[in-house]
């Protein structure tokens, strides 16, 4: 489908007496339509919607490293995400997801206590970085090298930016407690939203 323009108009008159006689005008054809305008936008908008996604996946797990998976696994599990016929599809099992579930909530609970280690020390920092990469290449299989990068990159945001988030917090609350609640509603909340809206 190509844009055409049309005008009906007169040619002026030639010198001479020659009558005017009626004529079309037809402009140069554009060489992008509408559709196919249309399906570009559309493919360009999905990727770069998929894009953000997975870098909001990353910073989740720098925030909570085991909860993104285990949104994840919930999501196949539900639906939401279509692993069938994929060497990870085990993580839509029902035995998959209690687990992964039953970890998130130990590191939630854990992350609550006094004893709990700096998520800036190498082995808290990498696992999350870990955690991230692997939730971005879930997110996306067609090209999982760079949902695995970006997926790290959000989890080196979310952890460094996370702990400064919550440090302020902690000192507007007057303790740490209600700062790590309120992290821990906002990683699983954004975290299940993520991957419902995946496509």
């Amino acid at each position: 489908m190509r844009a055409t323009l049309e005008w009906q108009g007169t040619r002026p008159a030639i010198p001479g007496g020659v009558s005017a006689r009626p004529f079309k005008y037809r402009s140069i054809q554009s060489p992008i339509s509408t559709l196919d305008f249309a399906r570009f936008t559309n493919v360009f908008g999905g990727l770069i919607m998929i894009y953000v996604l997975v870098l909001l996946i990353g910073i989740v797990a720098g925030l909570r490293a085991a909860t993104p998976i285990a949104a994840i696994s919930l999501g196949a599990y539900l639906g939401w995400l279509d692993f069938t016929g994929t060497w990870y599809s085990f993580l839509g099992s029902l035995p998959a997801v209690i687990i992964l579930v039953l970890l998130a909530i130990l590191e939630l609970v854990g992350d609550q206590l006094p004893s709990t280690p700096s998520r800036k020390v190498p082995m808290q920092f990498g696992g999350r970085v870990v955690m991230g990469a692997i939730a971005g290449a879930l997110l996306f299989p067609a090209n999982w090298i760079i949902g695995l990068i970006i997926g790290a990159v959000g989890a080196v945001l979310g952890t460094l930016g996370g702990a400064e988030v919550r440090s302020m917090l902690a000192k507007a609350f007057g303790r740490d407690l209600p700062a790590g609640l309120v992290e821990d509603v906002v990683a699983v909340v954004a975290a299940l939203l993520i991957v419902y809206y995946v496509v």
